[in-house]
């Protein structure tokens, strides 16, 4: 059964270089990018694992790329996405978040 969850779901999975770009975008907005994982990807999950701490004031978006290589590499089995948070109202809301990894 395929995940759809989160933008572009329905697409087929996206390349490493549709990843940068889409990073890049959330970059440019100035929003904080995060990866995450877990192994139970049920849309009543709403709590994946955190990889890393999210990467506040990146500047180069290939550090968030090489995060999301990583996580795949360590969770092979796992679900892996990048969520991309916006904290210009105030207060941290999600303003993207997409799968990278499906096993």
């Amino acid at each position: 059964m395929r995940i759809t969850q989160g933008a572009f779901s329905y697409l087929p999975d996206l390349s490493d270089d549709e990843i940068l770009a889409q990073i890049r975008y959330a970059v440019g907005r100035g929003w904080a990018v995060g990866v995450e994982h877990t192994e139970d990807p049920s849309p009543r999950n709403i709590y994946w694992d955190m990889w890393a701490l999210p990467l506040f004031d990146l500047d180069d978006p290939a550090v968030a790329l090489a995060q999301v290589r990583a996580c795949r590499a360590a969770h092979p089995g796992s679900h892996v996405r990048v969520t991309a948070y916006d904290a210009s109202l105030g207060r941290q809301t999600t303003a993207l978040g997409f799968i990278v990894h499906r096993p």
